[in-house]
This record gives C-alpha cells, structure tokens and sequence, in this order.
C-alpha cells in the first residue's frame, strides 16, 4: 500500500471557495469577525500562517498576529 490514502476518518474541511484545507496551511479571512468578549476585530485580509484542523463547532485552530490564539470557521477563510 502506498501513502497516498487517508488513514485518518476524519471530515473533510472546505474554505469558502470549496478548496480543501489542511494542517499547515496559510488562509485568508474573508469576512470582518469580532472578537467575542473583546473590542478587536480581525480584518478582512488577514493572513492566517500554519493553521491546525480541530474537531467541533469551530473547524480551524490558529494564531493571528496582534490578536493572539483563536478558533474560526472555515466558512470565513480562504486558501
């Protein structure tokens, strides 16, 4: 057997353009989200870099840059 079959179960994540995404990868935010519990806002255009897959409501585990670690939906993000 080759390496190139799925071992892992697990679900697929799509970005917003139907582009599947994977551990490692750097996306782009699409759409101005506000921070919960907090005034800042993360702007549409910011470079997300080596962005870990998760389990749960929030698919995409990651750090932005003057925000500090978070979790977004891959909904808002693209490839």
């Amino acid at each position: 057997m080759d390496g190139s079959d799925e071992d892992e179960d697990s679900k697929v994540v799509r970005d917003s353009n139907g582009n599947i995404l994977q551990n490692g990868d750097t996306v782009t935010v699409i759409k101005d989200l506000k921070v919960k519990g907090s005034s800042l806002v993360v702007k549409v255009g910011t470079r997300v870099k080596g962005i870990r897959l998760v389990d749960g409501d929030h698919d995409i585990d990651c750090k932005i840059p003057g925000v500090g670690a978070m979790k977004l939906k891959s909904q808002f993000v693209k490839k």
